[in-house]
């Protein structure tokens, strides 16, 4: 089993016929997505990477029946990508731009509360099931095919922990990149939730960041409701209080955005911390050994 992308997933590609859009198309068809349409305004009728390209999102769909859309759009654009999307009531989205304005993406989460679609990002490496669909910018073969869930904030370092687990023979059964950004759409818990209720993930990685509440919101659901066991890391550290460190959202504001009050708040709901980011394959290799947990 997995989350939100398989073999079910029917990707469209919202800026398709751009540099990063085409290459990385051609990547997750080189995975075996299955990419079934493009979107550019004013390139309908086209073709990118052996793709048909449609002018809207809505033809798209109506045409292909597309069930996901990957965005490559520029981020004075790429709020309005999101909403077309959402309006074509396409079920799951993921925003790969970066740099959105956040009064922008305040205003899509507005849109899309209290809706069934799904946002993934922005500012995040995207979602991909092992063997089954790469969807976003993720390296394709450090991946393997398993039953560890992994979520993060950062895209370097799901590379990363993937590689570490994949190496110790550990494989994934979906990596989702949430995005560093202060608003994104699907939230740390809310991944975490689709991990617990999915009877093909055994135990979750989460790698959070300084700075925000995400982590220790994180660490309430992992108290109350998680039922497998979580190894959590936290990057940043060492960063100075009031420095953005990399992402936007990664600034430590007040003594909760630390990187030790949030390991501290994890660590008392019950998950098991790594405290460097080398050591996150062995910490999850010997927590499923110690509880007993074949993957």
């Amino acid at each position: 089993m997995s989350i939100l992308v398989g073999n079910h997933t029917r990707l469209l590609v919202q800026g398709i016929t751009g540099k990063e859009g085409s290459f990385q198309t051609r990547r997750c068809i080189e995975y075996g997505t299955n990419v079934v349409a493009g979107v550019t305004p004013g390139r309908g009728g086209e073709t990118a990477e052996g793709v048909p390209v449609f002018d809207t999102v809505a033809e798209a769909v109506e045409k292909t029946d597309a069930n996901c859309a990957l965005i490559f759009v520029p981020a004075p654009f790429a709020a309005d990508a999101v909403l077309e999307a959402a309006y074509a009531e396409v079920p799951l989205v993921i925003c790969i731009t970066e740099g959105v304005p956040t009064m922008d993406m305040v205003r899509v989460r507005r849109f899309l509360q209290g809706s069934a679609i799904t946002l993934i990002g922005p500012n995040c490496p995207g979602v991909i099931t092992p063997g089954e669909a790469r969807v976003g910018i993720m390296p394709g073969n450090v991946f393997s095919s398993g039953k560890v869930g992994v979520i993060s904030r950062s895209g370097t370092l799901v590379y990363e922990a993937v590689a570490q687990l994949t190496a110790r023979g550990i494989g994934q059964s979906t990596c989702v990149g949430v995005g560093g950004d202060p608003v994104i759409g699907t939230t740390q818990v809310q991944a975490l939730r689709m991990f617990n209720e999915d009877p093909g993930t055994a135990a979750v990685v989460l790698i959070g960041e300084i700075g925000g509440l995400a982590e220790q919101q994180s660490a309430e659901f992992i108290g109350a409701e998680m039922r497998k066991p979580v190894v959590a890391f936290i990057a940043g550290a060492t960063a100075p209080p009031g420095r953005r460190m990399g992402h936007a959202g990664a600034i430590i504001v007040g003594a909760a955005g630390t990187a030790e009050a949030k390991k501290d708040a994890l660590r008392a709901a019950g998950a098991t911390i790594s405290d460097s980011p080398a050591d996150i394959g062995a910490t999850m290799e010997h927590v499923l050994k110690e509880q007993k947990i074949a993957v």
